[in-house]
């Protein structure tokens, strides 16, 4: 790879531009799927508020020697450190002037789903002596994870748009979106907790691979995504361009899902995998030029 792409796309990977990019193309795809104009501000918030709890996340963990971190990912972060902080600081000042221009039910939101992060993030809570996080919870760390990007990619569209037009998405079709966002994000969340299963293993993380091992971990990936295609085919009254653009993206996904058994590369993780949360929109856009 070219020196100068090289350094271009650890820069976009690892200081988590690409997944706030990520955040920004699902929410445009929930716009795209409820017909609605997307939101400038809540596509600012989804943008501002995945890059600083993303950054966060990984600055407050801070290994004891990150330079001597097996993962290059670890090691760029912590060798770019000034860098990491400044947008950190920069993206959480940016959610203040942002939040104003949404109304009070996506506020209450956007407050629930930062106190989730901070409490998955921190250990604010104790058993005797013993402090811990919301992730440090057998098997909750993935429902969290999915629950976080589906309801602010999902729910908080809609909230804002329930608020501020006549256009009403019904409550049936709310949870419909929610879910399948669900399975989707759920799905493709896994693999890295398999990837990270020795690490996890070390910090007492019971994550879904380390409580039921790599093979079953890819089982349940793949029933998460049909799971996701079962709604899909159910609920859908025709089949038009964005059915299938979304289920020959759910397809891509279990492929790469497969192939992540063997793909170790970092780049494979945060680039093909996270991908698919862009890809996702870049099928629909595809499938909307294709007369059916």
């Amino acid at each position: 790879m070219n020196k100068y792409l090289r350094h271009s796309l650890d820069f976009l990977l690892f200081s988590n531009i690409f997944i706030a990019l990520c955040a920004v193309s699902q929410g445009m795809v929930t716009y795209w799927l409820i017909q609605a104009k997307p939101d400038k501000y809540v596509l600012g918030l989804l943008f501002c508020s995945t890059l600083a709890l993303y950054n966060f996340s990984i600055l407050q963990s801070k290994p004891e020697k990150p330079e001597n971190s097996r993962f290059q990912r670890v090691r760029w972060i912590f060798s770019h450190y000034r860098l990491m902080i400044t947008l950190t600081i920069i993206s959480a000042i940016a959610i203040i002037p942002l939040s104003f221009f949404l109304n009070t039910s996506s506020k209450i939101l956007l407050i629930g789903l930062g106190l989730i992060s901070i409490a998955y993030n921190l250990p604010i809570f104790s058993i005797e002596t013993k402090r811990f996080s919301l992730r440090n919870i057998p098997g909750v760390k993935l429902f969290i994870i999915a629950m976080v990007w589906a309801a602010s990619c999902v729910l908080l569209p809609i909230l804002e748009i329930d608020g501020n037009s006549s256009s009403i998405i019904t409550v049936n079709e709310t949870i419909l979106l929610l879910s399948k966002r669900f399975f989707f994000i759920a799905a493709i969340a896994v693999p890295f907790d398999i990837r990270d299963i020795f690490q996890d293993k070390n910090n007492e993380i019971k994550t879904i691979p380390v409580i039921f091992g790599e093979k079953k971990s890819l089982m349940i990936c793949q029933l998460l995504l049909v799971s996701y295609l079962l709604l899909l085919f159910s609920f859908t009254k025709r089949m038009d361009g964005d059915f299938l653009a979304l289920s020959l993206t759910i397809f891509l996904s279990g492929w790469l899902i497969f192939k992540s058994k063997w793909k170790k590369n970092e780049y494979y993780y945060f680039l093909f995998l996270d991908g698919t949360m862009i890809l996702q929109l870049i099928m629909l856009l595809i499938f909307s030029t294709i007369p059916l």
